[in-house]
């Protein structure tokens, strides 16, 4: 009846020792809150999905905001053989955007056929084997942490157009970047949208009003707009290319500018993460992504063409020094449009910097949301540590983002946040991908066709089977211009990287395989050992060491013995005086050391033990104290902890922990512990029994 009027609520009286509450959260849970957030139940995933306003910017921002550098990239390249190669500029955008409603169009097929989020991945191993996913995979990994590398790069460099103290600290301003919008991603997908939302929308209406407005005052007030480069004369680095040297730079010219094309796998990525109809929705917000970045990218090249707009790729070596190069600094292209359409020093000349740079740097966010995903999918798989698979506080893949963040810190460092010297190693992977994944949809339409007897069914597959091939046979030559124009350039490095990360997922799933076949259980019933054979240890006579005794008897094993090793006659004379005088019902086996060593005694003398019979198990009881403070821990228990992990590589060898529990344990947070245990916050106060004396 107590128990019964407990547990309904109709005795309120408290009783017994005082309730222990955490008044006070811990500092590291504190900033971990205000960082973070509160904790998301697993229930609540279904409140982090995204509608299409909030899922455009969250996973289009990457090939949005490639409008910031690839017209950067395509004019520098193009000034290699000089200003009068800047006339092709507008044949290579062209190009791009052929290669990107081809892209879009593609992936509008891939979205509908896997909604599952695998992407390209799940495309290239359901159709073409786990080798090519595996292919797939290890390209996605490297060209997202680039993306993030080079989105913060760029967007370091464009705000150091506007404020120069930025262009001197480009490498700690990059690191802190990543650390924010890493912070961001954890807190989860709809608080990580919702922020992005607005800069990201901000950015498509003040970049395409400076388009309008350009367009409108040279094509219809008719007035002549000048770049502040367009007085400059550049000496080309190469004054007589041959057609063919001539040809292979338009070529090297279109794939950097492919780097438009980045980001738009990340939406098939995605697809769970968009709300129902998910399919529908993910294919909409590609149109609107490709929409957008085309209309964007070929209006800032036709307004640079317009303004004369000069950019290049050593400002000190191509610039010939004249009255209009004195102190000239090289500015962005979008910052000189700027300051073309809307005037030097203007508002809305700091505006579009702002924007632009803001923009870039979310435009890493792509990264945040693809990477983890594809990380979870692969640790699924069993391809990555298990860790990835997990959600963390806020039904983010945490331990995922936490990695590319790590990885994209090491290129920054690395590359100094050079935009131009990170771009090389950039679009190999997602090239590899594309191309691989539409032969995978080939596959995936022909199969479906052998036994589809629909006619409508049908004509939507060949349709679709069209689509791809066509996507397959133009991004596969965009593959080897790639691989061609940008090998020695430092492409050969993010394929050197792949070709280790298809190795360790290799070697990671070989692992795991062999451990699951070894733990696969058998037909055979298990077989009961013959005999437990219990050992105390035993370093002084206190409290520890009976209550361990005392639990080694309440076991009942066949045989109990405690042992002690003989590092110093003095101590070793004084237990057995200890022992006897207490006449404990245990035989103490002295053990000898003559080398004072502790852990290889016991291990031969539990070896022996045991070599009787194989049948024979052995059990060996540790006495611990438990302490509550950090430093305590590296005054206490080295010699067990020695002795537990060697013992645990021993066949036939049980180790149990005996804890004693000492006066600063019982002043620990264990509130504080509970809630860094379970990952949530403690559901309610601990009531504390001072006799309760179980491990904590």
């Amino acid at each position: 009846m107590p128990l019964l009027r407990a547990l309904s609520g109709a005795d309120h009286t408290p009783k017994g020792p005082p309730v222990r509450l955490a008044l006070v959260a811990s500092t590291t849970s504190l900033a971990k809150r205000l960082l973070l957030g509160r904790p998301f139940r697993s229930d609540k995933l279904q409140h982090t999905l995204l509608p299409k306003r909030i899922a455009l910017p969250v996973f289009a921002s990457d090939a949005l905001s490639s409008v910031a550098y690839a017209p950067d990239e395509i004019l520098l390249t193009l000034s290699i053989a000089g200003a009068a190669a800047y006339a092709f500029s507008p044949w290579v955008t062209l190009a791009v955007a052929v290669v990107m409603v081809t892209v879009v169009a593609s992936y509008r097929q891939n979205v509908h056929a896997y909604p599952s989020g695998g992407g390209d991945y799940e495309v290239a191993t359901v159709n073409l084997g786990p080798k090519a996913g595996l292919g797939v995979a290890s390209a996605l990994l490297v060209d997202y942490i680039l993306t993030v590398a080079v989105s913060i790069s760029s967007g370091v460099s464009n705000l150091g157009s506007v404020v120069p103290w930025v262009a001197t600290h480009k490498v700690p301003i990059a690191i802190l970047a990543i650390v924010l919008l890493s912070a961001l991603n954890l807190r989860g997908l709809r608080e990580s949208g919702a922020a992005f939302a607005v800069p990201t929308y901000l950015f498509i209406v003040v970049i395409v009003g400076m388009i309008l407005i350009g367009v409108f005052r040279v094509f219809v007030l008719g007035e002549d707009l000048r770049a502040p480069s367009a007085g400059l004369t550049i000496d080309a680095e190469e004054h007589h290319l041959t057609q063919m040297a001539f040809a292979f730079l338009l070529l090297r010219t279109f794939s950097s500018g492919c780097a438009a094309l980045t980001g738009v796998e990340a939406i098939s990525n995605g697809v769970p993460a968009f709300k129902k109809p998910k399919s529908k929705n993910a294919a909409t917000t590609l149109m609107l992504l490709g929409g957008l970045a085309i209309v964007m990218l070929s209006g800032i090249i036709l307004l640079a063409q317009r303004t004369k707009l000069q950019y290049v790729e050593d400002p000190l070596l191509q610039i010939v020094p004249n009255a209009a190069s004195e102190g000239y600094v090289q500015k962005t292209v979008t910052t000189q449009l700027a300051e073309t359409v809307f005037g030097s020093g203007s508002f809305m000349l700091y505006l579009v910097g702002a924007v632009t740079a803001l923009i870039l740097f979310l435009a890493a966010n792509t990264a945040f949301n693809g990477f983890p995903v594809l990380g979870s999918i692969l640790a699924q798989d069993r391809y990555l540590p298990r860790q990835l698979h997990t959600r963390g506080d806020r039904l983010a893949f945490s331990n995922g983002i936490l990695f590319l963040a790590g990885a994209a810190m090491v290129l920054i460092v690395a590359f100094e946040a050079e935009v131009t010297r990170l771009i090389q190693l950039y679009i190999v992977g997602v090239f590899v991908s594309f191309t691989l994944s539409q032969a995978g949809m080939i596959r995936h339409w022909n199969r479906h066709l052998r036994t589809q007897r629909d006619p409508i069914r049908r004509r939507q597959m060949i349709r679709s089977r069209a689509i791809n091939t066509f996507g397959m046979i133009l991004t596969g030559a965009v593959l080897i211009v790639v691989l061609i124009t940008k090998f020695l350039l430092g492409a050969w490095i993010a394929i050197a990287a792949m070709i280790v990360i298809y190795g360790l997922m290799v070697a990671i799933h070989r692992h795991y395989t062999r451990v699951a076949e070894e733990l696969k259980p058998t037909d055979e019933r298990p077989v009961l050992p013959s005999r437990n054979h219990a050992i105390v240890l035993v370093s002084k006579v206190h409290q520890p060491t009976l209550r361990a005794l005392a639990y080694a008897q309440a076991t009942r094993p066949d045989t109990l013995t405690a042992v002690t090793v003989n590092v110093d006659d003095n101590d070793t004379r004084a237990i057995q005086a200890e022992w006897e005088r207490r006449q404990l019902p245990v035989a103490l086996t002295v053990v000898d050391s003559p080398y004072r060593e502790i852990t290889r005694p016991i291990i031969d003398f539990v070896k022996n033990t045991r070599r009787a019979s194989p049948r024979d198990v052995v059990t060996v009881f540790v006495p611990e104290y438990v302490v509550g403070r950090w430093w305590e821990n590296l005054l206490h228990n080295q010699s067990a902890l020695r002795i537990k992990g060697r013992l645990l590589f021993e066949p036939g060898v049980m180790v149990t922990s005996v804890p004693w529990q000492l006066q600063s344990s019982q002043d620990r947070d264990l509130d504080r512990m509970d809630r860094g245990l379970t990952r949530a916050p403690a559901r309610g106060p601990r009531i504390h029994d001072e006799e309760d004396e179980a491990p904590r």
